[in-house]
């Protein structure tokens, strides 16, 4: 298995280990409803190392950009970030990703980490423009310092002023006593905070300086397990369950990420656009347990009288609603708010209702 800068901490404060996407990682600390309330309500810091990093510049960055992305690129300015995806020549998704405009002609895109290899032959052999691409993946490190206390522990560390960093901005400068570090108001918790990217012989001494800042708010590490039910009370999609090269952005209701504009001709934009005008024959949606019950990926989604409609894609018990949560595709004829469905669980028919995420307010 690969390893993080901070694997040998990990293992060192007691985290249970395990693979996830070649890397061996803390799954979790203190346990996860414990670590999912820490990021709600003071501050949790998450090794997200394993993430892909890519470089795309040059005069033909923009161009490449705006065919192998589905939002407009062209919006963006420098210290801008965008939520975007990989569409397929099929319908599909071939991932979710964050694009950062570092400069006029170069960017910044953040991948997957199960998706790193796959991506980057991807944006490889579109790249007609002529873009500069490099693969940066095991160049950098990164942490995601995730909570309502976060601004006030990060702001000792540095003299640039978070406050002035809405979301989806970022800059970079000096951190720790680190330069050139990219502080980002971003995250995938819903709970506010930063993530921080840096090169991986400063890892050790970020890690030690922001915990040691964070001590007098409560700081603790924070596993994979509670950045998973984190994301999903926030009804964040989750690549490989929520998303794939099947699902389309329309039918996961990412239709906001998917720009018919003038000029911007993305790769399989007739076929999404022709979904975007007459439906899909699925929609993604939340769903709240009226019985009691935790929804688990693959579960059979049914109407009243029993016949399938859907299938699970994410569940877990909110470990703040003390509810079974969960988000599935279903026939668009049950995806109104407010209907009600079952969920098949091992053959008991228990009873859910159709909501809007988040499920956390």
């Amino acid at each position: 298995m690969k390893t993080t800068p901070f694997t040998e901490k990990h293992i060192a404060l007691g985290a249970k280990m395990c693979e996830f996407a070649g890397y061996n990682m803390p799954i979790e600390y203190s346990g996860i409803i414990d670590e999912h309330q820490t990021v709600c309500n003071a501050i949790g810091v998450f090794d997200v190392s394993h993430m892909g990093e890519f470089w795309v510049k040059g005069p033909h960055a923009l161009a490449f950009l705006q065919k192998i992305t589905s939002n407009n690129v062209a919006v963006l300015a420098p210290g801008k970030v965008q939520y975007t995806c990989f569409p397929n020549e099929t319908g599909g998704i071939v991932d979710d990703l964050l694009v950062y405009q570092y400069e006029s002609e170069k960017y910044l895109l953040v991948v997957n980490a199960a998706n790193i290899e796959k991506d980057w032959n991807w944006c490889v052999s579109h790249n007609a423009e002529g873009a500069e691409l490099e693969n940066a993946s095991d160049r950098m490190a990164q942490l995601a310092i995730q909570g309502p206390k976060a601004i006030l522990a990060l702001q000792k560390l540095t003299s640039i002023n978070l406050s002035d960093i809405p979301y989806y901005t970022f800059t970079h400068g000096e951190f720790a006593g680190v330069k050139d570090v990219i502080i980002s108001n971003t995250g995938y918790t819903g709970a506010g905070g930063f993530e921080l990217y840096f090169y991986p012989e400063d890892a050790m001494q970020i890690w030690n300086a922001v915990f040691e800042a964070g001590t007098e708010y409560g700081i603790k590490p924070v596993g994979l397990g509670a950045r998973d039910t984190l994301r999903l009370e926030m009804g964040f999609c989750l690549y490989g369950n929520d998303l794939d090269d099947t699902t389309s952005p329309i039918e996961a209701g990412l239709g906001w990420i998917t720009k018919f504009v003038e000029g911007k001709d993305f790769i399989n934009r007739p076929m999404l656009e022709k979904q975007k005008a007459e439906g899909t024959t699925r929609k993604l949606i939340g769903f709240e347990m009226i019985d009691r019950g935790i929804p688990r990926h693959g579960y059979a989604l049914l109407n009243q009288g029993g016949e399938q409609i859907g299938t699970v894609t994410s569940g877990t018990m909110s470990p703040i609603r003390k509810i079974g949560i969960g988000m599935g595709y279903v026939k668009p004829e049950y995806s109104k708010i407010g209907t009600e469905i079952c969920l098949d669980m091992r053959g008991r028919k228990l009873k859910a209702i159709v909501v809007k995420p988040p499920f956390r307010k």
